[in-house]
């Protein structure tokens, strides 16, 4: 499969290349059958992104449209990832009034959300927008990253804040502890409870790698490359 689109022989450039990841088929076909019909070229449908990635192998296509939420227990932080990985972008195609999963796919790299409910020309055209490179900076985009600041402000405590910066961090939790000058004890209540509220978000945080991803996407920690280890607290 062609990573990237080039000029055919006549020189003129190939349409843009489009993959739909959602579990259910009438909407595949639906937006397969409009993707052709505004000539873009679909490479796959799939109701899952590892089927997709099989699909792809090596390769990638321009945009991903994908269903923020499947029915294989996968996460939206790891789906957008996963699928960016491959080079190609990100366009969520879902009900966009689930604020948190719109804002956890937003900060792990999607380049828009458009919703389930919008005309089929709508979305063709925010295809044609993150296919150009650009983010989709529509009110869907605008609430969730409003409401991202409003959390990060509003939902942690500044000492809720302390433990999961230090924490998420790398320090063991006993370290987090005696660096705060609060029991061991305490800092396991804290930390239950940041974890608690990012359930309650939407943005589960079971693991320490998902806390660092907590932390960065809501500014506790700046942006850090690569992932700390996978162990559970």
């Amino acid at each position: 499969m062609a990573d990237d689109r080039a000029a055919g022989a006549s020189g003129a450039p190939q349409p843009a290349t489009v993959a739909i990841v959602d579990d259910h088929e009438a909407v595949r076909l639906g937006l397969r059958a409009a993707c052709q019909d505004a000539g873009y070229r679909v490479v796959a449908e799939t109701a899952g992104v590892a089927e997709l990635l099989q699909v792809l192998g090596d390769g990638r296509c321009d945009v991903v449209v994908l269903d923020l939420s499947l029915g294989d227990g996968t996460s939206v932080t790891e789906n957008v990832r996963a699928v960016l990985a491959t080079g190609s972008a990100v366009l969520v195609h879902s009900i966009a009034d689930r604020v948190a999963a719109v804002r956890e796919a937003l900060a792990a790299g999607a380049a828009g959300v458009i919703p389930k409910s919008s005309p089929m020309s709508v979305v063709i055209n925010a295809i044609a927008t993150v296919a150009s490179g650009e983010l989709l900076t529509n009110v869907e985009w605008a609430s969730a990253i409003d409401a991202d600041s409003d959390f990060a402000k509003a939902q942690l405590g500044r000492r809720e804040r302390d433990v999961l910066h230090l924490y998420a961090s790398g320090l063991p939790l006993k370290l987090v502890a005696l660096q705060l000058g609060i029991a061991h004890s305490t800092a396991r209540e804290y930390l239950d409870r940041i974890r608690a509220k990012y359930v309650e978000v939407g943005r589960p945080a079971p693991t320490k790698v998902d806390l660092l991803r907590r932390a960065v996407e809501d500014g506790i920690l700046p942006g850090l490359d690569g992932d700390a280890g996978d162990a559970r607290a």
